[in-house]
């Protein structure tokens, strides 16, 4: 069972980028071209959605995406940062070959984005890989 939230609008390159809820994971998929004030809305439904739902993990599909560039490649980055501060992973499948080339022969790093051929073994790596409490991975270092 899925259902959208929190209920985006679809549009082919600019406008909200759908976020659909599958249990505990988040299923986003890349269409076109991001632009500035779409990468954001997305960072920010993202955000909202895992705070509100409890999700633990959230994959990106980047197949219907042409050319990873270095802003595509920082917006990845930022959201897998912040996912990661929500104590939620990321990652990312549909990667197509030449798309991997690109980001190596640019140099671009994606930390805390983990990669995954395909969105059923992205699911069984995060289910499988859950915490069993959202919190139970923080340590307080002593004073």
């Amino acid at each position: 069972m899925s259902e959208a939230f929190p209920g985006p609008h679809a549009g082919p390159v600019t406008g909200h980028v759908p976020v659909l809820r599958l249990g505990e994971v988040l299923l986003v998929t890349l269409q076109g071209d991001l632009h500035d004030s779409t990468a954001q809305q997305l960072q920010q439904d993202l955000a909202e959605t895992i705070s509100h739902s409890g999700a633990t993990g959230v994959i990106i599909n980047i197949s219907g995406v042409e050319i990873v560039d270095s802003f595509l490649g920082r917006v990845l980055a930022e959201i897998a940062g912040q996912t990661e501060l929500l104590a939620a992973r990321t990652v990312v499948v549909g990667m197509r070959p030449a798309v991997a080339i690109t980001l190596v022969e640019l140099g671009l790093t994606l930390p805390g984005v983990h990669t995954a051929l395909s969105t059923e073994v992205a699911m069984e790596l995060l289910t499988r890989h859950a915490p069993s409490s959202r919190f139970g991975g923080l340590r307080q270092e002593s004073p």
